[in-house]
């Protein structure tokens, strides 16, 4: 009978396991040696050949996306032109009723300021006005300083419209007394204020060009002139009629008589407006001859035609300003 044989104990692989675990173990992770690794040569864990397919494709992705940008805005652009709005009169958000706009204004630092005050006979006290003046008729004294306007500028008149392509000459400089010259008579405690009528595409004025049918809030001063007009001059009936009045009855009285250069109102041969290149709105300049010293003249000025609808409240086809003299 065989003696048993006496069990064996196996004994744990401790340098197998060490290995093992050397090798599952996470390698610490080094800004330096992602960035680049001197022993894979990799940059940022890619190779030369994996940044030259990713540098590629990005390429070709980009390239293709801002080819169909530009495809898209070149064919919205073509829908555009750059003299004609897209939307004009009923179908545009300024509407059919143009508003009026008067020169000089009060300094930026009262935005919302329509006073006019100061001392007529300081001209520190003054200067800021005529000087206002002086920039916004530069434009209209100075050609070059409107982009396209000098070789088509045409003198026109009521019987001579502009020929396509050209534009109306607004000649201020013989609208004595208000001149750059006369300090615009500011000097004299009688100054003068420049009305424009604010441009819309393609508005064409209905004229009230018959004396016979004028409406009946027209000031009757207004009225009188037309009918004058109308005898010796007809063929300027076709006008945009403006008037400038004292709001209030104590204004009406303190206004004093009220001049109108070079006619009362913007001749028709300026409208349509069609955006054409070096086109000057019209000017109308008010000479206030006397107004009263030392006290707030309210004073609106209209524009009259038969498609100008007024509304004091809105502003529309008017403007309101104060006038102070001290």
């Amino acid at each position: 009978m065989s003696k048993p044989r006496p069990m064996q104990h196996h004994q744990p692989h401790h340098a197998s396991l060490d290995q093992e675990f050397q090798i599952r173990r996470k390698e610490s992770f080094h800004w330096g040696t992602f960035l680049y690794n001197t022993e894979k040569g990799t940059v940022m864990g890619r190779d030369k050949v994996s940044w030259a397919k990713i540098g590629v494709f990005y390429t070709a992705f980009y390239g293709v996306l801002a080819a169909l940008v530009a495809i898209c805005m070149w064919a919205f652009f073509q829908t555009l032109d750059p003299r004609i709005p897209k939307w004009t009169l009923d179908g545009s958000l300024i509407g059919t009723n143009p508003g009026l706009g008067f020169r000089p204004l009060p300094e930026s630092e009262n935005v919302e300021s329509t006073l006019i005050w100061y001392k007529g006979t300081h001209y520190e006290n003054y200067k800021q006005w005529t000087d206002s003046l002086d920039e916004f008729l530069a434009v209209y004294k100075v050609p070059g300083l409107t982009p396209g306007r000098g070789q088509n500028i045409y003198n026109c008149d009521y019987n001579q419209p502009p020929p396509k392509g050209q534009v109306c000459d607004v000649d201020i400089k013989t609208w004595s007394p208000c001149t750059k010259e006369n300090n615009y008579s500011y000097h004299k405690s009688s100054p003068c204020v420049f009305l424009k009528l604010n441009k819309i595409y393609g508005w064409i004025p209905e004229f009230y060009n018959s004396s016979a049918d004028l409406p009946e809030k027209m000031p009757k001063s207004l009225k009188t002139y037309i009918t004058d007009i109308e005898k010796t001059q007809p063929h300027k009936m076709n006008t945009v009629w403006v008037s400038c009045e004292g709001e209030n009855p104590a204004d009406q009285e303190n206004i004093g008589p009220v001049d109108y250069l070079p006619i009362r109102g913007f001749p028709g041969y300026f409208y349509p407006y069609q955006n054409s290149e070096g086109y000057l709105s019209p000017l109308v300049a008010v000479h206030f001859q006397r107004p009263k010293n030392g006290i707030i003249i309210n004073i609106e000025c209209k524009a009259w035609a038969r498609n100008i609808f007024h509304d004091r409240k809105e502003r529309l086809g008017s403007v309101h300003f104060e006038l102070l003299i001290d």
